[in-house]
């Protein structure tokens, strides 16, 4: 069972499922009057998505962009756009949700492409946020969890491609991914 290379429990379900409500809450009254668009960088964030804009009571539009970074590991900072978004995003504003902010290379990245798309604003809303790996100036907008530097899993993030099913982040046991 995938449960049992779960060290422990870092964020229960029902922790996930008030947190992403009272986010949506908050984007909801931030966004009035808006021409909101949610971009979910894929995969790890599809998750948190699904479940954040449902909880977002405004009319708004989704779209999703698949990113890779390559090079000499993960380190690189080289990003290599794999699906990019299929609408015009002119006066858009843009709320580009993620799973994790770790080192803020690829979101670095992403909105400073995006912002020369002429869009009307972006904002970052991650799941979870490591301020202490962070190499870029970069801070979320909007982050349900500031999380320590272990090595988490579940709710769409995943190590091997396993994992995202799990319903609660979850720490990995070391000797799995070691």
């Amino acid at each position: 069972m995938i449960h049992d290379d779960i060290e422990r429990v870092l964020i229960t379900e029902e922790e996930l499922a008030a947190k992403v409500k009272e986010l949506g809450r908050q984007i909801t009254q931030d966004y009035q009057g808006k021409n909101l668009m949610l971009v979910s960088v894929l995969k790890g964030s599809v998750v948190f998505m699904a479940d954040l804009m449902r909880a977002i009571d405004l009319p708004c539009r989704i779209d999703f962009m698949c990113v890779s970074s390559y090079g000499s590991g993960s380190t690189s900072g080289a990003v290599k756009i794999v699906k990019d978004l299929d609408i015009d995003l002119h006066n858009v504003d843009l709320l580009i949700v993620e799973d994790i902010l770790d080192s803020g290379k690829t979101l670095h990245y992403i909105t400073k492409m995006l912002a020369d798309r002429g869009t009307a604003s972006i904002r970052i809303a991650t799941l979870m946020d490591k301020p202490e790996r962070r190499v870029v100036p970069l801070s979320p907008d909007y982050c349900c969890f500031p999380v320590p530097d272990e090595f988490v899993v579940g709710y769409g993030l995943d190590y091997a491609e396993k994992y995202r099913n799990l319903p609660y982040i979850g720490v990995l046991k070391r000797e799995i991914y070691e």
